[in-house]
C-alpha cells in the first residue's frame, strides 16, 4: 500500500472487509466515536463512503470524499435529479412536479397515458404507474401530495449503465416483460448484455461528469435519436453484477489501491469540455 502505509478511511460498510480499509461505522454523533476514531478521519486525506449523515460536513471543513456530495444530495431524489437535468441541458423527458393545489392543472399538460411516480421511494420499479384516465390520475394523487408527472415514451427496453469515477463498468439492457410497461429487473425485466452502443456508454459517462456524480447507475432511452437520462440509481441493484460474473467490492478494491477513487478529478462544470468518447473495448464485458 501506498500512502506510508496509512490505512484509507471509511464509514459506510461498502468497502468492509478490504484490508487496506478500516470501516469506522456510522455513528449519530461525531463525539460517539473514540479520540483516537476522530484523529482518523480529520488525518485523512479522504473519506470513503461517508454516507449522507456526514458527506456534507466532510465537504464543508475540506476533507475530501468519495463518492462525492452530489452523489448523495441527489440520491432517491427525484425532483432535485430532474431540476439538475434540466439545468445542465441533459436530455430528459418533460417533466413537471405539481402541488396539492396545483393538481387540476396535470390533465392540461399532460394527455393520457403519462407516467407518474412518487418523488421518493420509489426504487426497484415501486411507486411508478402508468396514468391511463382520470380514474387512475385520482388513485395516484391519494398516495402524494407532490405529483411527479412525466411524459409516456414507449420502449421496448432501456439501458442501465453503472458508472464509478464516471467511467462505465458495467451496461446492459433491460428488456421489459410483456406484461408491464417497466423494464425494472425487480418487476420482471429481463437483462442483456449484448449489442450495448458506444454512444450510449459516451452519453452516460458525459450526463454523469455533468452532474458530479461518481457512484452511479444510469437508466437511459434511445428516443429520436438523443439519449434520455431517466434517473441515476445511486442504489443501484447488484443483479446485473453478478449475473455478468463480476464482484463490486473487488472492483472498488482495484480502483481503490491503483489511485482512481482517490486521485479522481471532482467532474466537469458547467460550461468546461469534457472528453467523452468511450469504446466498448473500455469496460469488462
Amino acid at each position: 500500500m501506498d500512502r506510508g502505509n496509512r490505512p484509507y478511511i471509511a464509514l459506510g460498510s461498502r468497502l468492509r472487509g478490504i484490508p487496506q480499509v478500516i470501516t469506522l461505522g456510522v455513528k449519530p454523533n461525531f463525539f460517539d466515536y473514540t479520540p483516537r476514531e476522530r484523529a482518523l478521519m480529520l488525518s485523512s486525506q479522504i473519506i470513503l463512503y461517508p454516507t449522507m449523515n456526514y458527506a456534507q460536513f466532510f465537504t464543508t471543513i475540506g476533507k475530501r470524499i468519495f463518492p462525492s456530495l452530489e452523489t448523495y444530495i441527489y440520491s432517491d431524489e427525484k425532483i432535485k435529479q430532474t431540476t439538475l437535468f434540466n439545468m445542465l441541458g441533459i436530455p430528459h423527458p418533460k417533466t413537471r412536479i405539481y402541488y396539492h393545489l396545483h393538481h387540476g392543472k396535470i390533465s392540461m399538460d399532460f394527455n393520457f397515458p403519462f407516467i407518474a411516480k412518487l418523488p421518493r421511494r420509489s426504487s426497484q420499479g415501486k411507486g411508478i404507474f402508468k396514468i391511463k384516465n382520470h380514474i387512475e390520475l385520482e388513485d395516484y394523487l391519494k398516495l402524494t401530495n407532490v405529483a411527479y408527472i412525466q411524459e409516456y415514451i414507449p420502449q421496448e427496453r432501456d439501458i442501465r449503465v453503472i458508472l464509478i469515477i464516471y467511467r462505465p463498468v458495467l451496461g446492459y439492457r433491460r428488456e421489459r416483460p410483456r406484461w408491464t410497461f417497466k423494464t425494472n429487473v425487480y418487476q420482471g425485466g429481463v437483462i442483456n448484455f449484448r449489442d450495448i452502443p458506444d454512444n450510449g456508454l459516451s452519453s452516460a459517462k458525459e450526463y454523469a461528469m455533468k452532474c458530479r456524480i461518481n457512484d452511479v447507475g444510469l437508466d437511459m432511452i434511445n428516443a429520436d435519436g438523443n439519449w434520455y437520462l431517466i434517473e441515476a440509481n445511486m442504489n443501484y441493484g447488484r443483479k446485473g453484477i453478478k449475473l455478468k460474473g463480476m464482484d463490486l467490492k473487488e472492483i472498488l478494491k482495484e480502483k481503490l489501491l491503483n489511485g482512481e477513487l482517490t486521485d479522481s478529478m471532482p467532474g466537469c462544470v458547467l460550461g468546461s469540455s469534457c472528453k467523452t468518447h468511450l469504446h466498448t473495448s473500455e469496460i469488462n464485458w
